[in-house]
């Protein structure tokens, strides 16, 4: 990037069979779907690729015991592969409601792969959003 205090984002909607993405920047805001991928390897090149600085990722939570939580391992598992391999900033996002807004976005509900996009997409700008207004969301 030509402004050395701008940040490229990838934003992610992991799944266990597709990972979709995003990508955004700090000036423009503006989070726009990616592509879908299958694993942490392909990720891992996107990040190279496209020169990312940090990483949104939308995280599942499910209630146990009046307590929010992540329950997947294997969720629990891409997270951490992917802190140690890319070394970069890993922010969480809610997520439970992204894959319905995409849906709703996306129109075809057959085209699964930018439904992907889209969720991440949407987990992305919810970040950025929350960068350009300062707080909590």
């Amino acid at each position: 990037m030509n402004n050395k205090l701008e940040k490229k984002y990838l934003g992610i909607d992991w799944g266990e069979k597709r990972i979709g993405l995003a990508i955004g920047d700090s000036e423009t805001k503006i989070a726009l779907p990616f592509k879908t991928v299958e694993n942490i390897e392909a990720v891992l090149q996107v990040i190279n690729d496209e020169k990312i600085d940090a990483v949104i990722i939308g995280e599942s939570l499910s209630i146990v015991n009046y307590k929010l939580q992540i329950t997947n391992e294997k969720y629990n598992k891409f997270i951490k592969d992917l802190k140690d391999k890319s070394n970069l900033q890993i922010e969480l996002i809610d997520e439970r409601l992204s894959s319905k807004a995409a849906d709703a976005l996306a129109g075809d509900k057959k085209v699964k792969a930018k439904r992907d996009e889209v969720a991440a997409m949407l987990i992305l700008q919810l970040y950025l959003d929350k960068l350009s207004y300062g707080r909590n969301l």
